[in-house]
């Protein structure tokens, strides 16, 4: 990403892109060690043109630094981030299809690494959010509401998980903390089994011994702290329906955020529906990958691309019936 300057308090606008092969791994640039940042992994762009669209600066840059034209890409994450003496906003894009051969045709070092081999103390701060987005998936399943019947909800979540789902919360607050540990007990094996994530929706000390990939945390509980409450190779989000919340959520150091409701549900029929404008607007300001949530299922999933979301959360969308 080349070295900028923007005016004083006006944030550097960067176009960037994730770009993968068939495997899967993304593709990344050693920064010179004079530029800011120096010395430190990156993924390829650079700074837009006056008047210039984010897409079009994408492929502008990708040619110029790569060699490479861009032929399929979606919206991946939008970054704001204030390193003290500059701030940066970056647009960030998943390049799927190219022509050409990536070249460090400016002499930068390029490597092909696996988002889950990125050490994000190895990136600059602003883009540790992109590695978070790349890492989790489209679809994010929130368990239904028929937790006091194990088999069936075993079943319900096996289905799901054959269904390709691979980032579970349990949530079934109707159980008691006894009974919520024992079905976490009971679905961990099939969810690691499948290769899926599971998320408890707990006090954290309720569920601090269970086996789990990490944490989501209502509101309630993300207002309340003070921080991080699970390491970094434990995933933790929350559930977000402000700004201040997003805010919270990003500078607690969260992996991702759920933003409710962007449609009408039958589960809070008189709260007010965000809709994707409104969706859009408080997800350019976060910190973090955001899942849109309520009323949405998988054939939203290219709109909420298109809005800055990372994906789609849903309950009655991905629980099957």
């Amino acid at each position: 990403m080349a070295s900028a300057t923007a005016a004083p308090g006006a944030p550097i606008h960067v176009a960037a892109g994730a770009v993968t092969d068939e495997s899967g791994r993304i593709l990344i640039a050693r920064r010179p060690d004079r530029a800011h940042q120096g010395g430190l992994w990156e993924f390829p762009g650079g700074k837009l043109e006056p008047g210039e669209a984010p897409a079009d600066g994408l492929a502008r840059e990708l040619y110029e630094e790569l060699g490479i034209r861009i032929r399929g890409w979606r919206p991946l994450i939008c970054i704001q981030h204030d390193y003290g003496d500059r701030q940066v906003l970056l647009d960030v894009y998943r390049v799927d299809a190219y022509t050409g051969v990536p070249t460090g045709r400016e002499g930068q070092p390029l490597a092909w690494v696996a988002p889950e081999q990125m050490d994000p103390a190895k990136f600059p701060a602003a883009d540790r959010p992109i590695i978070n987005a790349l890492r989790l998936p489209s679809l994010y399943l929130i368990t239904g509401n028929d937790s006091a019947d194990p088999e069936g909800f075993a079943a319900r979540l096996g289905r799901a998980l054959d269904a390709g789902i691979r980032l579970v919360q349990l949530r079934a607050h109707g159980l008691c903390d006894s009974d919520y540990r024992r079905l976490a007990r009971r679905v961990q094996p099939a969810c690691r089994a499948a290769g899926a994530r599971l998320l408890l929706n707990r006090d954290p000390d309720v569920v601090r011994d269970l086996l789990c990939d990490g944490l989501h945390l209502s509101s309630m509980r993300l207002r309340r702290l003070r921080e991080r409450p699970r390491p970094a190779n434990q995933l933790v989000g929350a559930s977000c329906h402000s700004a201040e919340e997003l805010h919270l959520a990003g500078s607690l150091g969260l992996d991702y955020a759920l933003l409710s409701p962007v449609e009408a549900t039958l589960s809070h029929p008189g709260a007010p529906a965000l809709g994707w404008s409104g969706f859009a607007k408080l997800v350019r300001m976060a910190e973090l990958p955001v899942y849109a949530l309520g009323g949405l299922g998988p054939e939203q999933l290219q709109q909420c691309f298109a809005h800055g979301g990372q994906g789609v959360a849903a309950i009655r969308g991905l629980w099957p019936s």
